[in-house]
């Protein structure tokens, strides 16, 4: 065998190596969006936030008009229904995503 002929196989398996390291290494922390406790927060916040308008915007028509607290309990029975529905699409934005790196995981250990 020649000088040139093993560098060029060392050359190779340097590179198969390398591969086979990267293929190995698993995904850093940073490469999550978010964290499934920062988005859990975040579907309460958007929950809250709905009541707390709904309160905020029922009580002052309240006060406006000089009514019962008619408006109040409407206003935060539609900030619930809003919070919900935020909520909702929240938790359909987590299932699409974990469905979309599953597919991509399958795809990878298929090529």
């Amino acid at each position: 065998m020649t000088n040139d002929d093993q560098k060029q196989r060392m050359a190779q398996l340097e590179e198969k190596l390398a591969a086979a390291r990267k293929a190995q290494e698993p995904k850093p922390r940073s490469d999550e969006h978010y964290s499934m406790a920062n988005m859990a927060w975040r579907m309460v916040i958007e929950l809250v936030a709905g009541l707390a308008i709904g309160f905020g915007i029922g009580y002052g028509l309240d006060l406006l008009f000089g009514t019962l607290p008619i408006f109040m309990v409407l206003f935060v029975l539609l900030g619930l229904a809003a919070g919900v529905k935020t909520m909702l699409r929240s938790a359909q934005e987590i299932q699409d995503k974990k469905l979309a790196d599953e597919a991509e995981k399958n795809a990878q250990d298929r090529g």
